[in-house]
């Protein structure tokens, strides 16, 4: 650990309108903890951060000091990108506020709130943007990775949606980049993580969503799976935007309208989601109870806001988590088959595959149109791996790595970094496929010394 003087934080704590921590303070350990437990990274100075010029004393003092630079948004990063040893934390977790415009159907929104602090303020007023679908993911994060959730049919993903952000520049400069002003960073932030400066504030788009949307979940065992996908593969050419449904197979938790004797046992899960006239959405949904006999549902109309809670439970921070991601442009046979496989192998209560439906309006927006350029991705398959001991490390990564392998064969082209681990560096280029190299391009420009490499990095 770096051991900074008393006269240097001094000074910092002189400048900086936000909180500073440091190794010797009670709360250092609280303050350092992420969404995942695995990563146990202990910087040498945490600024948590009031206002943007905060961001630029915390950049100027890691200059001055040789120091390593982390950021944190939500924390929620799979690969603990938020944290560095001996470094300085540029923590937003202070900077939460949602601003939102009505009117315009605008939302400017700092980059320490969550998903959850988005959805309470634009909610507040009938709106709502493609997300996530955890509450407790981080905007920022989120956003600069790409972003897809429940709209993403309808309204696209979360880059689709930026109108414009305020930064920070490596050279400490604040910027506004958006169509009109500093474009090619503006094309590169747009799913090139954080590799070109901190952003600030962020801009969305907003669309009427809801109050009330119809959702829910509709819960199979786990030997009706092929006939289940199958049907659910050819269900989901002919349905609307406004529907989504994602396929999730794990252990079933201990839901209370599933019988007793179903919890702990592998289910198929379909996930449904409806944004649109709640007696169509059930005329349309219907179809899906004949794909096998369920062993219960659970689906109606509920509060937007809710339902995107609704998952929280099963994603809470302090587990082990070790994650891979592939695009698909469809589900062939040979998919089903390896999916079906390795849900017969799950090595803990919290493992879990997901399939997430994101063909529409995403499909529609030129591969070159921002650095997020897998466009043709109608699916993506996630593998969680989750447990809770790290006795059980071993077990629950060979799985991981073992299905992300025998799935392979059947992905498209690229990879989505927001699910990428820290041992996937590399993976980068081929995450960006065509577009690396304008990215490496405008990461010379704008940080040609790589000071913000606490990432999938691209380097210049």
């Amino acid at each position: 650990m770096k051991i900074q003087s008393n006269e240097q934080i001094e000074k910092l704590k002189d400048k900086v309108k936000g909180q500073i921590v440091l190794p010797d303070d009670p709360n250092y350990n609280e303050v350092r903890e992420i969404w995942n437990a695995m990563i146990d990274r202990r910087p040498a100075v945490i600024v948590q951060c009031a206002e943007t010029d905060d961001v630029l004393h915390a950049l100027s003092y890691a200059r001055e000091n040789g120091l390593e630079i982390s950021i944190r948004g939500g924390g929620h990063n799979i690969a603990g990108s938020a944290l560095c040893d001996n470094g300085i934390l540029i923590d937003f977790s202070n900077m939460k506020n949602v601003r939102v415009d009505a009117q315009k159907r605008r939302a400017y929104v700092e980059p320490g709130a969550t998903l959850g602090d988005f959805d309470k303020a634009v909610q507040a007023h009938g709106l709502a943007t493609s997300v996530g679908i955890n509450s407790t993911t981080g905007i920022a994060g989120l956003t600069l990775g790409g972003g897809f959730g429940w709209l993403t049919r309808k309204y696209g993903m979360t880059i689709d949606n930026l109108v414009s952000a305020e930064m920070v520049t490596a050279d400490g400069r604040k910027i506004k980049v958006s169509e009109d002003e500093n474009t090619d960073l503006f094309w590169a932030i747009r799913g090139g993580g954080g590799n070109f400066g901190v952003v600030t504030q962020f801009e969305f788009a907003l669309y009427p969503v809801g109050p009330e949307i119809l959702a829910g979940l509709l819960v199979f065992p786990i030997d009706q799976t092929k006939q289940v996908l199958e049907k659910y593969r050819d269900f989901v050419k002919s349905a609307p935007e406004e529907l989504n449904i994602w396929v999730v197979l794990r252990k079933a938790p201990p839901l209370p309208f599933l019988p007793e004797n179903v919890h702990g046992k592998e289910v198929i899960v379909l996930a449904i989601f409806y944004a649109g006239d709640i007696a169509e959405g059930e005329k349309l949904i219907n179809p899906l109870r004949s794909f096998g006999d369920a062993y219960g549902e659970h689906i109606g109309a509920q509060l937007y806001a809710q339902w995107q809670q609704a998952f929280d439970p099963l994603l809470t921070p302090g587990a082990r988590n070790y994650w891979k991601s592939h695009n698909f442009t469809e589900l062939s046979d040979g998919a089903l088959d390896s999916i079906i496989e390795f849900a017969g192998k799950l090595p803990s209560p919290q493992c879990e595959i997901f399939i997430g439906l994101i063909e529409g309006a995403a499909n529609r927006v030129p591969s070159d149109a921002m650095a997020y350029g897998h466009r043709d991705a109608k699916f993506v398959l996630n593998v969680h791996g989750r447990w809770d001991e790290a006795a059980q490390d071993e077990t629950c990564i060979a799985w991981a790595r073992a299905f992300f392998e025998a799935s392979m064969p059947y992905a498209s082209a690229g990879a989505y970094v927001n699910f990428m681990t820290g041992d996937e560096s590399d993976r980068v280029a081929a995450a960006y496929g065509a577009n690396y190299a304008r990215l490496k391009q405008i990461k010379k420009k704008y940080d040609p010394e790589n000071i913000f490499h606490n990432n999938q990095n691209i380097k210049s």
